[in-house]
């Protein structure tokens, strides 16, 4: 580790560099970027092959290269170089999602440049940079503070979860996050020289889907029960029949990975991650693949109105006075407890105002001590020493607060604050004095108007199923007059709602929630989410992070804190909230698709298995080899993954993963497969009396067509199968691709025994009857588990 010795710094680097110092120092030192070992490739495919499921088709290639079956153990083992590519490619696929997402979203620092404050991407921090912190921050460098003081969270980079304290003189790592405070310092060392020598990764997008996760497992339940039942039955048969299990145990470990689903995962991933690719390209970062999901669900979006329905753009619309001060001495408060170090825009359009009006013009006092705004406090406040030795301090905040301070009766400046903030505007009150001395000075009001698409957005959501609450600090006054403004309508939560454990009946009540600190955010989530809601949050601060991380979808908007954007699970990277409404959209669409493979999943592992046992148990056959097992499971799985890409019709209302109808419906379709299949089988081998090489022939273009083809044109189909939205072109080539290659392997008796044209063409006719009905079917199951439509009215 590097650290440069301050001592030998120059003077001037306290003022800050200048850009031709800084350019310098960067072309010696480098950016700012830790150094990245990436794992080969070649060990990353190696591992794909080790697991429960490779070891299966692993031992089936060992037996039947023992047993001298060459064809089959080659067939087994491209499925299972199919599986590990398939699974090789979509960890790259995450990975490149990673580098995408760090590309866009990356830690800023405020650095003091050419004299002037100014924030600049992290990577652009060198040696000597002067920099400012301030909670929220994720300090971006080792830095040596110079001034203020610093309560830093480290769990990041030493596992200690209780804050550690910074003052002047001391070191605050990179990586580390502010959690209270402010402070200035000295970059002493930058990328790999750093203490820790890299800093804590920000995003964790491989993060395992939770719904997903539960999906996956529920239903696995079901079908290993089904399975187990149905190897245990096969071998007593087997036993009985007095079949050698040695020649049927590569049947039997093919029958138990085809029910097994295996790419579940690797689908619902591929899915996911395209989504979040999308999204990306649409100005929305994804930092954990199960929000894609969750956008799909969310029922209520709770939001903030700085910078999100409002535009962020704050300026000086009134001021009062509540003593004999003029404004402009209440504006000169104001300024002087405000601070350009701190970037935070009440403070900006303060300083920016009083400035204007020059105010501030002439030789300012010395600043003794500054605190900067704290949600906890509702205040900031500075200690100033006159030119006569006289020290003066001085606070802007919360009108409540200043007035409980000052002594000073709510009720005698409780009209000035409802008529200042009837228009929305907020309102801050200025105080000056020490202790008992207080006196309060003035009000000063802030207009932020309602972005111009804000209150289209909430009617769209309303309609899409999606109640908007409006959750602010601002008093109540305030938030009432916004949310009017946008549309935001129903009871507005007295203030102070949220400083108490909330019913979730009582939370569900309200639309507007004012007065609200941060930390409040994080009850309001939890009670909506305990009256069974999918909740999504937006936030920009440190102390919003627990709410963030405990949303369904955190969303983070594109001035928030580098803490509130690594709690998140979406990322806005354009001002407001117009790209909600695209990723709620897209996550729809992707549920579709999903709910799609999982019903063709469903009605081919519920459907072949028994299938292949009940022809074993009745005539004594296997209705399928080993080999032809594998061969499906190769063609299945080109057309489903085509999935990924299908044209779907999102839905207007929340979506929710409903196992049980989900099960039914599935179930219903295989049990529709599993008699087709059955009288397709005994039609060539009793019927037509065909050999059984040439049987289960038929039977395996049988299961191509109707199990991997015509099973997911069913279950994509949400009336008649032939009405838009139409396949997908990638579907509809691999549907292509999947007939000729099974007819040419059947017709031309690769692999198999051969059938004729004729045979093709029945079973052809056959998938379209099966297609036909399956329809049908489909439609009278969905009609006993759909849900009536409902939208919320923007009215």
């Amino acid at each position: 580790m590097t650290t440069l010795d301050l001592s030998s710094t120059q003077s001037s680097v306290l003022e800050g560099l200048t850009s031709a110092e800084a350019a310098e120092r960067l072309q010696r030192f480098g950016a700012n970027a830790i150094t990245e070992i990436p794992e080969k490739n070649w060990l990353v495919l190696l591992k794909k092959f080790w697991g429960v499921v490779p070891w299966m088709l692993e031992a089936a290639i060992i037996i039947d290269l023992i047993l001298g079956r060459w064809a089959e153990a080659g067939v087994i083992g491209a499925l299972l170089v199919f599986q590990a590519g398939l699974g090789f490619y979509q960890e790259r696929r995450g990975k490149r999602a990673v580098a995408l997402l760090r590309s866009q979203l990356k830690v800023n620092a405020r650095v003091r440049r050419d004299g002037q404050w100014q924030v600049i991407p992290a990577p652009q921090l060198v040696p000597d940079d002067l920099v400012h912190l301030r909670v929220g921050d994720i300090v971006p460098a080792d830095i040596q503070l110079s001034e203020g003081m610093l309560s830093l969270d480290q769990s990041q980079l030493t596992g200690e979860s209780l804050p550690v304290e910074a003052k002047t003189g001391m070191f605050a790592y990179a990586g580390s996050r502010v959690v209270h405070g402010e402070a200035s310092g000295i970059v002493t060392a930058t990328a790999d020289r750093t203490h820790f020598g890299k800093t804590a990764q920000l995003v964790q997008l491989a993060r395992a889907p939770r719904r997903l996760q539960l999906l996956t497992v529920q239903l696995a339940k079901y079908l290993f029960a089904l399975d187990a039942l149905i190897i245990a039955v096969v071998v007593i048969g087997l036993v009985i029949q007095g079949n050698s299990l040695v020649n049927a145990l590569p049947f039997i470990l093919m029958l138990l990975v085809a029910s097994v689903p295996v790419a579940l995962p690797s689908f619902f991933t591929m899915s996911a991650a395209m989504g979040a690719s999308m999204l990306a390209k649409n100005g929305v970062m994804t930092t954990r693949l199960s929000a894609v999901e969750d956008a799909a669900t969310m029922d209520v979006l709770c939001v903030d109105k700085t910078g999100t329905i409002t535009e962020n753009r704050l300026s000086v619309s009134q001021l009062a006075t509540l003593s004999s001060s003029t404004t402009d001495e209440v504006l000169r408060i104001a300024a002087l407890a405000s601070s350009d170090a701190t970037q935070d825009p009440l403070d900006l359009a303060i300083l920016n105002e009083a400035r204007t009006r020059g105010v501030l013009d002439g030789k300012l006092p010395e600043v003794l001590h500054f605190e900067p705004f704290d949600p906890a406090t509702k205040r900031s406040e500075v200690d100033y020493k006159e030119s006569d030795g006289k020290v003066t301090h001085m606070l802007k905040g919360e009108p409540v607060t200043l007035a409980e301070l000052a002594h000073v009766p709510w009720d005698q400046i409780k009209e000035d604050v409802a008529r200042l903030s009837g228009d929305g505007s907020r309102v801050l009150a200025v105080a000056t004095g020490m202790d008992e001395d207080l006196r309060l000075v003035g009000l000063v009001a802030l207009a932020d108007p309602p972005r111009a698409e804000s209150a289209k957005l909430v009617s769209d959501l309303n309609h899409q199923g999606v109640k908007v609450v409006l959750v602010t600090g601002d008093g109540e006054a305030t938030a009432r007059a916004i949310a009017a403004k946008v549309g935001i309508h129903g009871e507005v939560a007295p203030v102070g709602t949220l400083a108490r454990d909330i019913a979730p009946a009582e939370a569900d009540r309200y639309s507007v929630f004012g007065g609200v600190l941060p930390e409040h955010k994080f009850r309001l989530v939890q009670a909506l989410q305990k009256a069974g809601h999918v909740v999504g949050m937006t936030g920009d601060g440190v102390n919003d992070a627990p709410a963030l991380s405990q949303a369904d979808v955190g969303i983070a908007v594109s001035t928030a804190t580098d803490v509130a954007k690594a709690s998140a699970s979406l990322v806005l990277t354009r001002p407001g909230l117009g790209e909600i409404l695209m990723a709620i959209k897209a996550s729809r669409t992707i549920y579709q698709r999903m709910q799609t493979w999982v019903l063709a999943m469903l009605a081919r592992k519920a459907a072949i298995p028994p299938f292949l046992a009940i022809a074993l148990l009745l005539w004594g056959v296997f209705a399928l080899s080993p080999l032809l097992v594998v061969l499906f499971m190769l063609l299945g799985d080109v057309a489903t993954f085509a999935m990924s890409t299908d044209r779907v019709v999102p839905s207007n209302q929340p979506d929710i993963w409903a196992v049980r109808s989900l099960i039914i419906k599935g179930l219903s379709y295989a049990a529709l497969l599993f008699v087709a299949s059955l009288a397709v089988f005994w039609a060539a081998f009793f019927g037509f009396h065909l050999p059984l090489g040439q049987a289960q022939t038929v039977a395996f273009y049988w299961l191509v067509m109707a199990g991997g083809q015509a099973a997911l044109y069913v279950a994509r189909s949400r009336g008649a199968f032939w009405a838009k939205p139409l396949p997908g072109k990638w579907l509809l080539w691999a549907s292509l691709f999947d007939l000729v290659v099974a007819a040419i392997l059947a017709t031309l008796g690769w692999l198999m025994s051969a059938i004729s044209l004729v045979w093709v063409g029945g079973v052809l006719v056959a998938t379209l009857a099966y297609l036909a009905i399956g329809n049908g079917l489909g439609v009278a199951v969905s009609a006993l588990f759909r849900r009536p439509a409902t939208t919320l009215s923007a009215k």
